[in-house]
């Protein structure tokens, strides 16, 4: 019926009060300022991982081992403050600034480990990890074969 109703051009009374109601609830943002948070939060974990990375290399490590390392700390101190309950804090000013991709993917993952631990290691933590995880492993495994053939056949 909504369909036919839309169709043609009739509107739906109930989607109207709807829309009204989420108008009504919804917080109003300043656009520019959550932009603005998100670019600085965001560039600041970047710049963190660039500081690290520098540092690692005066100490004498070579360019692939500062990186390595690099991310395992940023990926550490991800997961440390997300079970500390700090990373969502930073998150709710930073928005999208959060969500660079090797702290909010350890983010996201530790986050379903915190919530799951009631349930046990095996059933709760394990399971919800994977949830997360798992996606990422196998897209990442399959496009690292597709590029590996690529490679092999460019050459």
């Amino acid at each position: 019926m909504t369909e036919i109703m839309h169709s043609q051009g009739i509107k739906d009374p109930e989607q109207d009060v709807y829309r009204k109601m989420v108008a009504k609830a919804s917080r109003k943002t300043n656009l520019a300022a959550t932009v603005l948070k998100s670019f600085l939060i965001g560039g600041s974990i970047c710049l963190l991982g660039e500081v690290l990375r520098q540092f690692l290399l005066r100490q004498g490590l070579d360019a692939d081992a500062a990186g390595t390392w690099t991310s395992v700390i940023l990926v550490f101190c991800s997961a440390l403050l997300t079970g500390l309950g700090l990373y969502q804090k930073l998150a709710k000013h930073g928005g999208a600034g959060t969500l660079v991709p090797i702290t909010g993917f350890a983010n996201a993952v530790a986050s379903a480990a915190v919530e799951s631990k009631t349930e046990g290691f095996v059933l709760g933590v394990g399971t919800k990890i994977f949830t997360i995880a798992g996606p990422v492993i196998l897209y990442g495994t399959a496009a690292s074969a597709v590029y590996g053939v690529i490679y092999w056949l460019m050459k």
